[in-house]
C-alpha cells in the first residue's frame, strides 16, 4: 500500500491491528460454541472472551515471536497465551492455520468490497446528476476519434453511468462469492473438529460456511475477486481516458477542475494537464495487473500449498486500496469537470455539415436513389468539404444529380441537429428509470 493513493478506512482494513482483531475473533466464537458442545470448559471461553475482546494485541511482540518460531499463526497464539492465560490452551481446538488465515481474509474481503461498493454509488449519483445536467448539450460522437454524428454530452454520462452500475452488480455478486468461512482442520475434512463450529463461527463472522474445501477456501472464489476488480478499474479507466481526450487543446470540450493556485508545470506556467486522470489510468493498469497472479492461484497443490499466501499478502491490500482511491477520485474529477457547451459546438461545426451525411443518404434511397447512387453523391460531395472547398449544405444545393430527387427544403431540413435528440428521453428512461 502507498500512503499517496491510500484513503484511511480501506487502509484500516489491512492493518495488522485489524487482522489480529479478526484472528481473535475467530478463535474466541470457535471457543464459545466448542463450550456449548461440551468440548471445552465454558469457564475458558468466558475467559478468552474477557481477556481478549478489548485486548490491544502487541504487533511488535508478535513479530518477535514469529522471528524465532517461523510461523505468525503460531506467532499469535503465543501471544494471546501471554494475555489470556492458563485458559488459552483451549484456543485453536481442532484447527489449522488456514481456517484462520483463510476465514480472517474472506471477513477482510468482504468489508473491502462493501466499501468499493459504496464508492460506486457515491460515483453513480455525481454521474446521474451531471448527465441530466447536460441531457440536451450537444456534442459530436466520434468513431475512430474522427467526428461521426451528433451526440449529447448527457448521452456520454449515461452511458458511463450505466457501465458503472453493471460494475456495482459485479462487486455484490463477486463480495457474495468470497464471503465463505472454512473451520475444517487439516486437509478439510472435519476430523478433529465438529462442522458446527464452522457454521457457528461462518455466522458470527457474516459469512457463509464453504461448501467443502481442502485445507483452504477453493481459490476460483479469489480470482473471481479479484477479477472484478480488474474489470471495475477498466471501466475507470475509459472514462479517465475519455476526459484525458476531450481536454486535449485541440478539442478542450470538457476539462479537470483546475484550481486557482495548481500548478500545472514546473517548466510551463501556462500547462493545465489532465493529471487526475492520467493518474486514474494509471492505477487502473495496477489493479488489473493484480488478476493474473489471483487467477495463478487457483492451482494449488493436492490439499494444500502456500504459494498462493505471499501473492495475496500484497495483492488483497494493495488492490482494494488502490481502486477505492481511484474510485474516490474518479468521482471527484466528475462532480468538478469543466464542461465547455461552446467548444462542443465549434468542433461540431469544423467539419462544415459532414455530420450529416447519413441523413442525406437515407433521404436520396427513400427517393428513389440506388444505395450505391446514394453513397457516391453524398461522398462526392462531403470529399469536397474535407478537401476544404466549401461548406456540405452549399455543395448538395448545387449538385444537379442529387437536386433531381432532393428539394432544397429536403435538403435542408436533414441538417436539423435536434433530430438526432429524439430519443434522449428513451435512452435516460432505461438508464435512471426517469427522463
Amino acid at each position: 500500500m502507498i500512503p499517496r493513493y491510500s484513503r484511511p478506512q480501506m487502509a484500516d482494513i489491512w492493518s495488522p491491528e485489524t487482522r489480529f482483531k479478526i484472528w481473535f475473533e475467530i478463535e474466541a466464537h470457535a471457543a464459545s460454541i466448542m463450550a456449548e458442545l461440551g468440548i471445552v470448559p465454558k469457564e475458558a471461553a468466558e475467559v478468552i472472551w474477557a481477556k481478549g475482546r478489548d485486548a490491544k494485541f502487541d504487533v511488535e511482540r508478535i513479530d518477535a515471536i514469529e522471528r524465532e518460531v517461523k510461523h505468525d499463526v503460531i506467532a499469535f497464539l503465543t501471544h494471546l497465551s501471554e494475555i489470556v492465560g492458563p485458559e488459552a490452551r483451549f484456543v485453536h481446538q481442532g484447527m489449522t492455520s488456514s481456517d484462520v488465515l483463510d476465514t480472517c481474509l474472506a471477513v477482510q474481503l468482504v468489508r473491502a468490497a462493501d466499501l468499493l461498493i459504496a464508492d460506486v454509488d457515491h460515483l453513480l449519483a455525481v454521474l446521474e446528476r451531471r448527465a441530466f445536467e447536460h441531457k440536451l448539450t450537444p456534442t459530436v460522437g466520434r468513431s475512430h476519434g474522427i467526428h461521426a454524428e451528433p451526440t449529447t454530452f448527457g448521452i456520454k454520462l449515461a452511458i458511463a453511468y450505466a457501465e458503472f452500475q453493471r460494475c456495482r452488480s459485479r462487486l455484490v455478486d463477486a463480495r457474495a462469492e468470497i464471503a465463505t468461512c472454512a473451520i475444517s482442520g487439516a486437509v478439510g475434512t472435519f476430523a478433529h473438529i465438529d462442522p458446527r463450529v464452522e457454521e457457528y463461527v461462518a455466522e458470527k463472522m457474516g459469512l457463509t460456511p464453504e461448501t467443502v474445501s481442502t485445507q483452504v477456501i477453493p481459490r476460483d472464489r479469489h480470482a473471481m475477486f479479484f477479477a472484478t476488480l480488474g474489470v471495475v478499474a477498466s471501466c475507470v479507466e475509459r472514462l479517465a481516458t475519455e476526459v484525458r481526450h476531450l481536454q486535449r487543446t485541440e478539442v478542450l470540450e470538457a476539462e479537470e477542475y483546475f484550481s486557482e493556485a495548481q500548478k500545472g508545470s514546473s517548466a510551463m506556467p501556462h500547462k493545465r494537464n489532465p493529471v487526475l486522470t492520467e493518474n486514474l489510468t494509471g492505477l487502473a493498469r495496477m489493479v488489473r495487473g493484480y488478476v493474473t497472479p489471483a487467477l495463478e492461484n487457483v492451482a494449488l497443490w493436492h490439499e494444500r500449498d502456500i504459494s498462493h499466501s505471499s501473492v495475496e499478502r500484497m495483492i488483497g491490500p494493495d488492490s482494494t486500496v488502490t481502486l477505492d482511491f481511484a474510485l474516490a477520485r474518479l468521482a471527484g474529477v466528475m462532480d468538478k469537470l469543466v464542461v465547455h457547451s461552446d467548444n462542443m459546438q465549434k468542433n461540431m461545426d469544423k467539419l462544415g455539415g459532414l455530420i450529416h451525411s447519413q441523413r442525406v443518404l437515407l433521404a436520396l434511397t427513400q427517393k428513389g436513389a440506388s444505395r450505391e447512387d446514394s453513397y457516391r453523391l453524398v461522398q462526392r460531395n462531403a470529399m469536397r468539404v474535407w478537401r476544404g472547398e466549401g461548406d456540405f449544405r452549399t455543395f448538395l444545393l448545387e449538385d444537379a444529380e442529387v437536386r433531381k430527387f432532393l428539394s432544397e427544403d429536403d435538403i435542408n431540413e436533414k441538417f436539423d441537429l435536434g433530430y438526432h435528440f429524439k430519443h434522449a428521453d428513451t435512452i435516460f428512461r432505461r438508464v435512471f428509470g426517469r427522463a
